[in-house]
């Protein structure tokens, strides 16, 4: 059965945003940081159709032809003070063209043909959980990669996803310029859109090269996001479930 909100006001703890997933992390290596993403708004972005369910990276690398970004990313080592023309970097601007078309495939790909109706019924409302998803993104700010993990969580309504739906659903929006915390929120309210649960529960957890190479250069800092929807933003048991279990690698 569908767990109200009116069900559950006044009976139990409200979420407490960032000092819960703050109290979550304790024992962790210092220096790690924390971001806690409060969803607002549902997600409303459109994706835009794509004839294959996922990008493979041999298209893209076949494909490095001469082009017009091929071109720019030329100009761009010029303007760095190398020699484009030499040896070393001749094929180097079809190459980066092409990796970055592949790390930013996302935009081309539709949910609906990723997730391909893999929506099962089945009689089954306890917790699923996949865990440790690993995640690779680009900084919008600095066009830096971010990389980490990637804990997904839902309590089924009737309809379970196929497994690995979910973490073809993370590619899809990691593949993209992104900040953590809006590829948090797109994960977690794509699946409570999509599959329709009782809850979602996301969290991601990543290394910033923005942070770790540039700026402020600090090696071991880790940034945390949490989504938590339904049943896990209104119930402290299914959140403390969700993140012993993560947290019990």
């Amino acid at each position: 059965m569908k767990l109200q909100d009116a069900d559950l006001e006044g009976t139990v703890p409200r979420y407490k945003g960032l000092d819960e997933i703050s109290q979550w992390l304790d024992g962790r290596p210092e220096g790690g940081m924390v971001r806690y993403s409060r969803l607002a708004l549902p997600f409303s972005e459109e994706v835009t159709m794509k004839t294959d369910e996922t990008a493979a990276w041999t298209e893209f690398e076949t494909a490095a032809e001469p082009d017009a970004l091929g071109e720019d990313i030329r100009s761009v080592i010029r303007r760095l003070g190398e020699d484009p023309e030499r040896e070393g970097l001749l094929k180097t601007p079809e190459r980066v063209a092409a990796s970055l078309r592949f790390l930013t495939s996302g935009y081309h790909q539709d949910v609906d043909k990723v997730l391909n109706g893999a929506l099962y019924s089945v009689d089954y409302d306890e917790m699923v959980i996949v865990k440790d998803i690993e995640l690779f993104s680009l900084c919008e700010h600095h066009l830096l990669p971010f990389f980490g993990r990637c804990h997904i969580a839902y309590v089924p309504h009737g309809k379970v996803v196929g497994l690995s739906k979910l973490p073809r659903l993370v590619e899809v929006f990691a593949r993209r310029l992104q900040v953590q915390e809006r590829l948090t929120n797109q994960i977690a309210e794509t699946i409570m859109e999509k599959v329709n649960p009782q809850g979602v529960g996301v969290v991601i957890e990543a290394k910033h090269l923005c942070m770790v190479m540039r700026g402020v250069e600090k090696q071991n800092s880790v940034a945390v996001t949490a989504a938590m929807l339904g049943v896990f933003r209104d119930s402290q048991q299914t959140r403390d479930e969700f993140l012993s279990l993560v947290r019990g690698r």
